[in-house]
């Protein structure tokens, strides 16, 4: 794969290999993806955190209607 980065990020990934951080370009492309994929993850997982935290505060308040497990295996006769 050959990649077009342009001048600025060709700068950065030279300075990241001069502060030995990486051996080579390949080795700053990589950390820096897994850096990103790590970052999309917590993301992720913030704001399904949040959905919840949302979901359980309509619970509380009693905005959202709630079956008890009862009512539901009656209900699906399990």
């Amino acid at each position: 794969m050959n990649i077009n980065l342009g001048a600025p990020y060709e700068a950065a990934i030279k300075k990241i290999i001069d502060k030995g951080y990486a051996g080579n370009q390949t080795e700053v492309i990589r950390q820096a993806l897994t850096a990103y994929e790590r970052m999309l993850e917590e993301e992720e997982q913030m704001l399904v955190h949040k959905a919840v935290e949302q979901e359980m505060q309509e619970v509380r308040s009693g905005r959202a209607k709630t079956k008890s497990l009862d009512e539901i295996e009656k209900k699906y006769g399990l």
